[in-house]
């Protein structure tokens, strides 16, 4: 499903036109971005929590030539973790 579809679910679900439904799906994208930009973590209920996590400098393979070992920088990463209430939709329960 891509954004085009999953704002046609949620016109669907929810009775709003197409239109507001992507500009509400953008919404809610946006201010994840950007609260996660801000090194703060988001939480919805039932469904997961955002967060920043810190990824460390290490050692890696040129894919193009294996032999040559490349750095690669410490970095932040999105990290998402599923909530009780989103597991338990997806296993069926």
């Amino acid at each position: 499903m891509n954004k085009v579809e999953l704002a046609d679910a949620v016109a669907g679900k929810t009775g709003m036109g197409k239109a507001d439904a992507e500009k509400a799906i953008n919404a809610v994208v946006d201010v994840i971005t950007e609260q996660l930009k801000a090194g703060s973590e988001v939480s919805i209920t039932g469904f997961g929590n955002f967060s920043v996590s810190q990824r460390a400098a290490r050692t890696g393979v040129n894919p193009q030539n294996p032999t040559e070992k490349i750095q690669i920088a410490a970095t932040k990463v999105p990290k998402f973790k599923a909530g009780k209430g989103l597991k338990d939709a997806v296993r069926g329960l």
